[in-house]
């Protein structure tokens, strides 16, 4: 694929199944996480630009991108079980401390869930249009997540890719994504048992307090405070139909010293709305804290 000129790396975080991921470049490592129903295919632009100088990790998630796909039998859907997935990757390319983090939707409650249980190995924190935190209580869950977790979610997600299909036109605001783009991200997940993982997430989305994750999130929300005096920052796009304002206010204000770009055309997929625009700011962000190390 032209859009995605990477080699492909494989690390097995369970019997027979296999976790794909990127590493280009060399340099302090920068660990990219994608969320649903993304894959690593949405970090191109950012791993081309940075990987001249950082060691760019981006792992497809177990049932996403170029990961296996295995069935429940064989692999636990959780926020936890990505969680050590994540902690065994990276003890497998023996990356332990001064890490980047750069998470989007789901890749920030993964991302946050592993930093918390490893603080000393993070250097810095990039967020996109992401949550580590229960959703404000006035927060409705928003229809199209209602539907794919309710009774007729598999049909939906599963039968007809309704929740991949809809995010490559709704999710990107700014413009149309081009065909060969929407063709990018839809391509992992041509049939059924190729989108369980897709469905599963929003199955795992933890609403009370008997869901199977909700104790993590817990867990996640109250170590959050430990990263304040950590360089942040924070890139999001303000036409998200799902982390809108409210979401981005509470990072503001658990974080108040992050810097913030509020994207004003961008949607969800911001990355794919704003990179002309976040790879500088992301360039300047690492820069920054680079030299402050140095100094």
């Amino acid at each position: 694929m032209d859009l995605y000129p990477f080699k492909s790396n494989f690390f097995k975080v369970g019997p027979g199944v296999r976790m794909h991921y990127l590493d280009e470049g060399s340099g302090p490592p920068v660990v990219m996480l994608h969320g649903n129903p993304t894959w690593s295919f949405m970090y191109r632009e950012l791993v081309k630009a940075l990987s001249g100088s950082f060691r760019c990790i981006v792992p497809d998630h177990v049932g996403m991108g170029l990961s296996d796909k295995p069935a429940d039998t064989r692999y636990s859907y959780t926020l936890s079980r990505r969680t050590e997935d994540l902690d065994r990757l990276l003890d497998h390319l023996d990356i332990h401390k001064d890490i980047t983090m750069i998470a989007h939707d789901w890749g920030g409650m993964i991302g946050m869930a592993w930093a918390v249980r490893h603080p000393q190995k993070v250097k810095r924190i990039a967020l996109m249009n992401t949550a580590a935190f229960f959703p404000p209580p006035h927060k409705a869950l928003p229809l199209q997540l209602k539907w794919a977790r309710g009774p007729l979610g598999a049909i939906l997600v599963r039968g007809f890719n309704a929740f991949s299909s809809g995010a490559v036109r709704y999710c990107a605001t700014r413009r149309p994504l081009p065909p060969e783009v929407r063709e990018g991200y839809l391509k992992p997940y041509g049939t059924w048992a190729d989108r369980i993982a897709v469905h599963r997430f929003v199955q795992d989305i933890p609403m009370s307090p008997r869901h199977r994750s909700y104790a993590l999130l817990a867990e996640i929300g109250e170590g959050l405070a430990r990263f304040r005096e950590h360089p942040m920052l924070i890139v999001w796009g303000a036409k998200d139909f799902c982390f809108d304002d409210h979401f981005l206010d509470e990072w503001r204000r658990r974080f108040p010293k992050a810097e913030v770009h509020r994207v004003e055309d961008a949607g969800h997929y911001v990355v794919e709305d704003a990179h002309e625009r976040i790879v500088p700011w992301m360039r300047s962000f690492l820069s920054e804290a680079e030299a402050k190390v140095a100094c």
